[in-house]
């Protein structure tokens, strides 16, 4: 004789939802092998999802997938296709930088720029506010981090004026670091009253289930009527710039280009706010002027938006060419194993290799996991030189005598495999002497070395490496 059998709602509820998270559980590692990456990255997600399933496996949905395909998509950046200025391309095929950099849609460089390099706060923000008065037809700005602060209410009153006088102002600001901002907007009211545009990449709620916080945007554009570009380091933030009044800030760089290499940063800023949800901007108007300055720049973006690694590509082949020295300054230092391993055959070819990097930087679990990469350079006879000033927040590669490498990219995971992000590849002679009195005044306010430390501490770092993949 049959009979009946009933089940309470929390018992079915209960098996349902264990049922759904081990098929979570599933789908994240299969993904895990499935997805193009490190294997490194591939041991270091696993390991988490077998000891933290519960957290874990959510947390690689919503942070552990680098390159995504959708029919929400961000468009491809390919600057092969923008022909702005084509006249002053430099078709340099037989350099291997050059040939790795076009092969992935990045395109060539170009000649005839204006480049100067600021490495002054407070003349930074003086040309910010130069910048933002002197021009005519467009303010275009793009970064990381915006915070309402005594510097940027001036920058945004500054902005309003411009705005109520004719000109085109947009702020396009990454919702994940400027956040603040994103949940509470009252402090862009008087530059949208004014006709002034701020969009944020990306609303949450711009595509459901596609708004992935992991992917930032993490690039720095300061565009003045598309023929001035600021980029660098600095975000928009009193702790990156502000006026001489004596506020201690960050140690970072901006740079200053004008030329023909201004139109790709346009391309870039043009695909990112079109993304963002952004009004449709007006065409790239390419003059007919003539260009003469003496500064060659490779304009190279990398991010979710370009379908390869070529800033990564070019960063190793930079490494592996050196002959004389390679000198990096970076606030965060978690390579991967690539890059690392290139780095100590540099020095044992004898290339002078040095890291500069802040004794300690604004994240302590950063500087936990750095530490065994740290040690591992020191070991094989790199010189790391620990920055004691503010925090060192500027990002740059000095490669011989020949060329350097500045922008937004930090050399950690994030930067190099999952944040949208852009740096130039400058050839100047008159930047590389600028960039290595720069970089010497920094070794000379440094302390050389790691501090030895305990086993138990040694050991902790050395298990701390296994989740770089995940910093």
């Amino acid at each position: 004789r049959g009979e009946a059998v009933t089940i309470s709602l929390d018992t079915f509820l209960y098996y349902t939802g264990t049922l759904l998270w081990a098929l979570m559980i599933f789908v994240a590692l299969g993904h895990i092998i499935y997805q193009k990456r490190s294997s490194g990255s591939m041991i270091g997600w696993m390991l988490f999802i077998f000891f933290v399933p519960v957290v874990a496996a959510p947390l690689y949905f919503l942070i552990g997938i680098r390159k995504r395909k959708s029919d929400h998509a961000k468009s491809d950046i390919n600057l092969e296709r923008f022909k702005a200025y084509e006249r002053y391309e430099l078709q340099a095929d037989n350099h291997a930088l050059v040939s790795i950099l076009k092969q992935n849609g990045i395109g060539y460089p170009t000649k005839g720029n204006d480049f100067s390099l600021i490495t002054d706060p407070s003349e930074a923000y003086e040309a910010m506010m130069i910048h933002i008065e002197k021009a005519q037809k467009t303010i275009e700005l793009q970064t990381y981090v915006f915070v309402d602060d005594a510097m940027t209410r001036k920058m945004i009153d500054a902005l309003t004026k411009r705005a109520k006088e004719g000109v085109k102002v947009r702020l396009l600001l990454d919702l994940v670091g400027s956040f603040g901002c994103y949940v509470k907007r009252g402090c862009f009211a008087p530059l949208i009253e004014a006709g002034g545009e701020v969009q944020f990449f990306v609303p949450i709620l711009k595509h459901r289930f596609q708004s992935y916080i992991n992917l930032r945007n993490h690039r720095k554009i300061y565009l003045f009527d598309r023929r001035v570009v600021l980029s660098g380091g600095m975000n928009l933030a009193d702790e990156y710039m502000g006026p001489s009044d004596g506020t201690k800030r960050w140690d970072d760089i901006m740079y200053r280009i004008e030329g023909p290499a201004v139109a790709r940063f346009f391309y870039v800023f043009y695909n990112d706010w079109t993304y963002a949800g952004g009004k449709p901007l007006e065409a790239f108007d390419a003059t007919d002027e003539v260009f003469e300055g003496d500064s060659v720049v490779h304009v190279v973006p990398s991010g979710p938006d370009i379908p390869k690694d070529p800033l990564y590509e070019a960063l190793l082949n930079a490494v592996y060419s050196a002959k004389e020295r390679i000198w990096i300054a970076t606030p965060y230092f978690i390579p991967d194993e690539s890059l690392l391993k290139a780095l100590i055959i540099a020095r044992h070819k004898g290339v002078d290799v040095t890291l500069i990097t802040p004794a300690h930087s604004d994240h302590l679990l950063t500087d936990l996991i750095r530490s065994s990469y740290m040690r591992e350079l020191q070991e094989n006879g790199i010189g790391v030189r620990l920055y004691r000033g503010e925090m060192l927040h500027a990002k740059a590669i000095l490669v011989d005598c020949v060329g350097a490498m500045i922008g937004s990219l930090n050399i950690d995971n994030r930067s190099l495999f999952l944040n949208y992000e852009i740096v130039s590849f400058v050839y100047s002679e008159a930047l590389i002497g600028m960039l290595e009195e720069w970089m010497t005044s920094l070794i000379a306010r440094s302390d050389t070395g790691l501090p030895h430390l305990s086993k138990v501490r040694e050991a902790l770092e050395n298990v701390m490496k296994v989740f770089a993949p995940l910093a």
